[in-house]
């Protein structure tokens, strides 16, 4: 059995959804994907449980009743990948943002003794591809607000494609994550840091999304902005 499980939250890909299947599962190191979708009313869903009869083993569908925020999705996710004994556990998006090659680059980071191995678009330079100038400084500047803050030494404190030693999920306390957007990939990191376990950053090449449509919103933003406060004075009064 493989020791890795990618998780990839899902609502209304159909458009990226089996090419990025078959994509990680075309990989010369073997990985159970799992996807958790939100009940995505183009077919999503459907679309896994028919490539579930190619991959009977590897490919694994939870399906939640609503759309419930990305924060939400990743942390049904990890707690099945605990239950079900894997020992490493990835992000991805399922837009080819992340590029599945840059898998086994993440994972050989956690072998070699990272906890969380990061994805990382801004730790040699600004890798981004089909990002506007606005967004690309939006990412890079909301980094740096959040080391301010916190008092981490990471490039991309909002990554989304991210390698989990289980141990590492293990120690986090995941009933008490709050966030659900960028917040959320700032608050799993944290929690990482506040507990000792080693932080790696992967250099990576970013590319958007050339199918389906951008979830980002105001809220998540504001989110990102006010939830990164809310984290240190919970630290600090030990309600972390």
């Amino acid at each position: 059995m493989s020791r890795g499980v990618v998780i990839i939250p899902t609502y209304n890909e159909i458009e990226n959804i089996e090419s990025i299947i078959k994509a990680v599962f075309s990989l010369a190191t073997p990985f159970h994907i799992l996807i958790v979708d939100d009940s995505s009313p183009d077919g999503t869903s459907q679309k896994v449980i028919e490539l579930q009869n190619d991959y009977p083993i590897q490919l694994h569908l939870e399906k939640r009743e609503k759309k419930a925020g990305l924060g939400t999705a990743y942390v049904h996710g990890f707690k099945w990948a605990l239950q079900n004994n894997f020992d490493y556990i990835f992000e991805m998006d399922a837009d080819f943002s992340h590029n599945p090659n840059d898998l086994e680059k993440l994972l050989k980071a956690c072998e070699e003794g990272a906890d969380m191995a990061i994805g990382s678009r801004y730790i040699t330079g600004v890798n981004v591809v089909n990002w506007p100038l606005s967004r690309v400084l939006l990412s890079y500047f909301a980094s740096v607000y959040v080391n301010m803050i916190t008092g981490m030494k990471i490039h991309d404190t909002t990554a989304g494609f991210v390698c989990y030693r289980r141990r590492a999920l293990e120690a986090i306390n995941l009933d008490k994550i709050k966030f659900i957007g960028y917040a959320f990939q700032i608050e799993m990191k944290y929690r990482t840091f506040v507990n000792k376990f080693k932080i790696v950053e992967v250099p990576i090449i970013f590319t958007d999304r050339t199918k389906g449509q951008s979830k980002m919103s105001n809220a998540i933003i504001k989110e990102a902005i006010f939830g990164v406060i809310s984290l240190r004075i919970r630290k600090m009064l030990n309600r972390l």
